[in-house]
């Protein structure tokens, strides 16, 4: 079996930094996101011989996503030798507002999918003694997000488990690491309903190819925590030292459309 660079969430923003980069390297490519029309134009970009890339139009949000994309390897007689979990959205709003199904979707492909994938593949990854995992949280995963909820929640999940199984996978050669980047020139904030609010704005945007190469030279690295951009490790710093009460005081004023 061939090994292969698993990206996630692999038709905008981040996911095709990584995808750029994968390829660029070598490294046979499984590109996986809902909208395959995006995928096709993307692999005709980066691989126009379509040797080194594989396209897959999966949902992650669907219970059995995890399932396919294993059976979808399998078939093409590939092992999963680097994880990238990218995929992921937000919706921006007061939790008991939004709509529930929307919500639930967000826990269904920020949570469910990455470890879904993650579970399947590091066994094996283990056994091997050779693997990589990165997976891409966010700084809101430091603080809890009123009229984000879910998506900050969902976020800080990513960031305990990341941790947790960097060190239960400790001297196996497998390592796991997480991306913890602040806004980034995506269309995620317009998706979200969020361009205006306060927190994004004063925040400096971290262009995406930037933070994409930040991130896959940390996952190289066997790097437990990537987060790009002083001013969003100085904000993550401080919430550490300051009482919980503030910080959510403070993120509750700052997330709200200006």
């Amino acid at each position: 079996m061939q090994p292969a660079v698993v990206v996630t969430g692999a038709s905008s923003g981040l996911g095709v930094e990584f995808a750029r980069l994968a390829v660029a390297e070598g490294s046979k490519t499984v590109l996986i996101a809902r909208n395959i029309a995006d995928l096709q134009r993307l692999v005709t970009e980066i691989d126009p011989s379509g040797q080194s890339t594989v396209a897959l139009g999966i949902d992650l949000a669907a219970p059995d996503a995890g399932e396919t994309v294993a059976r979808e390897l399998e078939a093409r007689d590939l092992y999963c030798h680097t994880l990238i979990n990218d995929a992921g959205f937000g919706l921006f709003g007061q939790a008991v507002e939004l709509d529930r199904a929307r919500q639930l979707g967000i826990i269904a492909v920020n949570i469910r999918a990455p470890t879904d994938l993650m579970l399947r593949f590091l066994p094996d990854m283990i056994e091997r003694k050779a693997g990589r995992i990165l997976n891409v949280a966010s700084a809101a995963g430091f603080a809890p997000g009123p009229r984000m909820a879910v998506y900050f929640a969902s976020k800080a999940y990513l960031v305990s488990l990341s941790q947790a199984l960097l060190r239960e996978a400790r001297g196996s050669g497998v390592t796991v690491t997480c991306l913890c980047p602040g806004p980034l020139r995506t269309p995620f904030l317009t998706r979200a309903g969020a361009p205006q609010v306060r927190l994004f704005k004063l925040l400096r945007k971290l262009p995406v190819d930037e933070v994409a190469r930040s991130g896959w030279e940390a996952m190289k690295a066997g790097q437990r925590l990537c987060i790009p951009g002083i001013g969003t490790r100085a904000a993550i710093v401080v919430t550490r030292f300051v009482p919980r009460r503030v910080v959510l005081a403070v993120v509750t004023r700052l997330l709200r459309r200006r």
